[in-house]
């Protein structure tokens, strides 16, 4: 084996970690697993394998066995479930609203309000410290830390579905479909105004702002952040507000949320992008009481995760669920159809 070392890239999107490795001009036949072990840090024998059991490892582009021996120049690309970030997580006997589950995953309703995982300003009270309380032995990414079973996530005052991996097999499988853009994610949201075409495209990057870390920004020329696609769908418009049925092509932190206000239509009451003030319409009278009590009545903004579909990790096959909207949401949506069909 030559004493140069490999070239080895990684780069994190969302909850997975890619890697891209070049085998150096004099590496000898070696096993995929066996070199893999070496140059992946803190990768258990366990994940590489399942890792090429689900086809998440790639060698020159191509799924391969385990067995196969590994040549110079080999370009050997995976994607892992994300590394933890937090060492201890506590049980919290927390209700949790289970619509399907079987013996390698689950798919949770979360409501809003309810924040995904554990971090800074919210360490108790959250979806995985609930899951942790009803479920044991969830896997954890690496080292037995970190944040069981999730394999994506939703933002704290958007409600709606996740699936949740109860293997380590499950999540490696499911990490890349997330990774190869092949789930089906549907969300319905109430957006300001009435989009000038009733279907379309959203394209652009969409990253940390420049002048805020805690909000998203599209940069459409690909200057900043990472490439994201939002299909979107009017259902109903309204002339004040229209829902809207949003498919994610990709999944970057509020892509939906940014993605909407970049093309003038920000989410009902979205406080961080703007959309918890009155956009369209006059601020007076009773437009602006139904309005107002109509804000109030939500916990935050206007998004429902409805849909998820995906190729099931033992079955091979395709299941899809769905979700009805929050009593809530769907309160707001009469008091904007009552209020517009007397007008």
């Amino acid at each position: 084996m030559s004493e140069d070392p490999a070239e080895i890239t990684t780069e994190e999107d969302d909850l997975f970690e890619h890697y891209r490795i070049v085998a150096d001009k004099g590496q000898g036949l070696i096993r995929l697993d066996k070199y893999l072990n070496l140059h992946v840090a803190n990768a258990s024998r366990t994940k590489i394998q399942n890792g090429i059991e689900a086809e998440a490892v790639k060698v020159n582009g191509q799924p391969t066995k385990a067995s196969y021996k590994v040549k110079p120049l080999d370009v050997i690309t995976l994607s892992l479930p994300e590394p933890p970030r937090d060492t201890e997580i506590l049980p919290e006997d927390i209700p949790l609203n289970i619509v399907y589950e079987d013996n390698v995953l689950l798919i949770v309703n979360k409501p809003a309000g309810m924040v995904v995982h554990p971090a800074y300003g919210n360490w108790t009270g959250t979806l995985i410290n609930g899951l942790v309380y009803h479920f044991q032995q969830l896997p954890t990414g690496r080292n037995g830390e970190g944040r069981p079973g999730l394999v994506h996530r939703i933002d704290k005052d958007t409600s709606g579905l996740l699936v949740i991996a109860k293997t380590e097999f499950a999540m490696t499988f499911l990490a890349k479909q997330f990774s190869d853009h092949s789930i089906e994610r549907t969300y319905h949201t109430l957006i300001w105004g009435e989009p000038k075409q009733e279907k379309g495209t959203i394209t652009g990057h969409v990253g940390r702002s420049i002048r805020d870390r805690r909000v998203m920004d599209v940069f459409p020329d690909g200057s900043h952040g990472k490439h994201a696609v939002t299909h979107y769908e009017v259902i109903k418009p309204m002339r004040y507000v229209s829902l809207v049925k949003c498919n994610l092509e990709t999944g970057r932190t509020h892509q939906i949320r940014a993605h909407m206000k970049h093309i003038g239509h920000p989410i009902f009451n979205d406080t961080m992008y703007g959309g918890d003030k009155i956009l369209r319409g006059v601020s007076s009278g009773s437009y602006k009481s139904m309005v107002e009590n109509a804000f109030n009545y939500l916990p935050g903004q206007a998004l429902h995760a409805k849909s998820l579909g995906f190729i099931h990790p033992t079955t091979r096959q395709w299941i899809q669920f769905d979700t009805d909207l929050p009593t809530n949401f769907q309160a707001i949506l009469e008091k904007w159809e009552n209020y517009v069909n007397y007008q």
